[in-house]
């Protein structure tokens, strides 16, 4: 299994240290009972007036006509690796409050749900890699998602597989070492674009 640990500047839980975005699969279906706890896990997400504007849409890989109709959403870079994964969520942000009012923080929301189901695959030895390339009119239409609900990410869990198992391409990135961006680039004090001063104090 390739380990990707992250060189952190400052310790972190081992769960999120250890946590990456592979492509490789392993074939073993995921356990109905860890896909709920991943679920559980979202659910227990904060979200603003705990308004939870989040719905995920489940498909395994052995209900193989729904799987199909998840894969051809995707663009093309993401069906040659995603279509081997035994898991696909999509996840999907309720965009309007009742009585036609926009949710403004329905992203943030989903998204801070969606972190605590991968901190939960984390703990449950689970892989999950997040995609943003895919058509939102297919998902939309092929899984009758209704207005006011918008399909954001499709997300891929499973056991992480072998490097060999992806195409030249996409194993040389899949080996690549992570990277971020250091904190002084994002991390400001009292004026926009200003380095805190905690990160001078903590060098």
């Amino acid at each position: 299994m390739l380990n990707k640990s992250a060189e952190t500047s400052h310790p972190i839980h081992p769960l999120l240290r250890d946590r990456w975005s592979p492509r490789a699969y392993a074939q073993a279906p995921v356990p109905g009972t860890q896909i709920l706890s991943l679920l559980e896990a979202a659910r227990w997400s904060p979200s603003g007036g705990n308004g939870q504007p989040w719905s995920f849409i489940v498909i395994p890989r052995a209900d193989e006509e729904d799987f199909a109709r998840a894969v051809s959403c995707l663009m093309e870079g993401n069906v040659i690796w995603a279509q081997q994964a035994p898991l696909l969520i999509i996840a999907v942000a309720q965009t309007m409050r009742e009585g036609g009012v926009p949710n403004t923080v329905a992203l943030y929301d989903l998204g801070q749900a969606v972190a605590h189901l991968s901190v939960q695959a984390a703990a449950l030895n689970l892989w999950v890699h997040q995609m943003g390339g895919f058509s939102q009119e297919k998902a939309r239409a092929a899984f009758e998602i209704p207005e006011g609900f918008a399909p954001v990410t499709f997300i891929a869990i499973g056991e992480q597989g072998e490097l060999e198992a992806l195409p030249p391409a996409l194993r040389e990135r899949e080996a690549a070492p992570r990277s971020r961006k250091p904190l002084d680039t994002f991390v400001f004090g009292a004026k926009w674009g200003d380095a805190s001063p905690l990160l001078e104090s903590a060098i």
